[in-house]
């Protein structure tokens, strides 16, 4: 296959909107996660949650890992820079891409 490279794949953030709450010790629990596109899905429940250190742009994020259909995905939180009042932070899903 000479002349032919070989595709890299990277990961990109989806941005959604989560739909969550904080239970009485304070921590935030995702229920629900909605598309641009309008579709929700709801998270059967919650595997792991971890510090995700930088996760990009050096701000700091945690790591989800989340049952949805049956199936775990990853959901990532980043935290918005503290001096942003009323901001507290995203939500993303990473998307592998070929390029």
């Amino acid at each position: 296959m000479e002349g032919r490279r070989a595709a890299k794949a990277h990961t990109e953030r989806i941005y959604v909107k989560v739909t969550s709450e904080f239970d009485t010790t304070g921590s935030m629990v995702p229920l629900s996660i909605t598309w641009a596109d309008g579709r929700t899905f709801a998270i059967e429940a919650v595997r792991d949650f971890r510090p995700a250190g930088a996760v990009g742009n050096d701000r700091a994020g945690d790591c989800f890992t989340v049952l949805i259909q049956g199936r775990e995905r990853r959901l990532f939180f980043e935290h918005i820079d503290p001096r942003f009042i009323g901001r507290v932070g995203r939500w993303f899903v990473e998307k592998t891409v070929t390029a």
